[in-house]
C-alpha cells in the first residue's frame, strides 16, 4: 500500500511541476516583450517573493529613487551584508536635469546603508574627464543635496535624481 501511495504521490507532484512550468512559459510570453523584461520576470519568479522596486528600496534608505536608470534588469540586495548589486542590460549613461552625466557598467555594486551607497564599483561621472564614483550620500533626511564622491566631493541638487530616467547605450564603461 505504501509503495502505491508513493507512486501516486510522485506522479501527482511531477504533474503539478509540469503544470507550473507550463504556466510560467505562458506568463512569460503573454506579459513580457523584451529579453530584459523576461529575465527580470524569471529572476523574480524563481526568487519566490515579490521584490520591491529599486526606486522604492532607495527611498527606504533615504537615497534619491532616480539614482539608477529605468532599464535595470534586476537587482540583488543582501540585507545581512548591506550589499547591493544592480544589473543593467548594457553599459549606459544618463543625463540628469542638473546637466550631470552618470555612466553605468552592466553591473554596479555597493554597500547600501541609511543615506549612502558606498564602496561603489561600476559607476562614473564626468567632471572634466570620466571619474569613478566611489560614494553617494544624502546628509540628512530633509537635505536637498546629494553628495557624489569621485576623487573629490561634488554636491548636486537632490531633485535632479528623484525620477528614474531613460539611459543611452554607450560603447565602453
Amino acid at each position: 500500500m505504501e509503495k502505491a501511495l508513493t507512486k501516486v504521490g510522485s506522479f501527482w507532484i511531477s504533474k503539478k511541476a509540469k503544470e507550473e512550468i507550463s504556466s510560467i512559459g505562458e506568463d512569460i510570453s503573454r506579459f513580457s516583450n523584451t529579453v530584459e523584461e523576461k529575465a527580470k520576470w524569471i529572476f523574480e519568479k524563481l526568487k519566490g517573493k515579490p521584490q520591491k522596486s529599486l526606486p522604492d528600496l532607495l527611498r527606504e534608505y533615504n537615497l534619491p529613487p532616480g539614482l539608477f536608470p529605468r532599464n535595470i534588469i534586476c537587482y540583488e540586495f543582501d540585507e545581512s551584508k548591506s550589499k547591493l548589486v544592480v544589473h543593467l542590460p548594457s553599459t549606459c549613461e544618463v543625463s540628469f536635469k542638473d546637466s550631470s552625466i552618470i555612466r553605468y557598467a552592466v553591473r554596479v555594486k555597493g554597500i547600501l546603508s541609511r543615506g549612502k551607497l558606498s564602496g561603489i564599483e561600476g559607476m562614473k561621472t564626468k567632471v572634466l574627464m570620466w571619474v569613478k564614483v566611489t560614494h553617494v550620500s544624502v546628509e540628512s533626511y530633509k537635505s536637498d543635496k546629494v553628495c557624489f564622491t569621485a576623487g573629490v566631493k561634488k554636491l548636486r541638487q537632490k531633485e535632479a535624481y528623484e525620477i528614474p530616467r531613460d539611459s543611452v547605450t554607450v560603447e565602453e564603461f
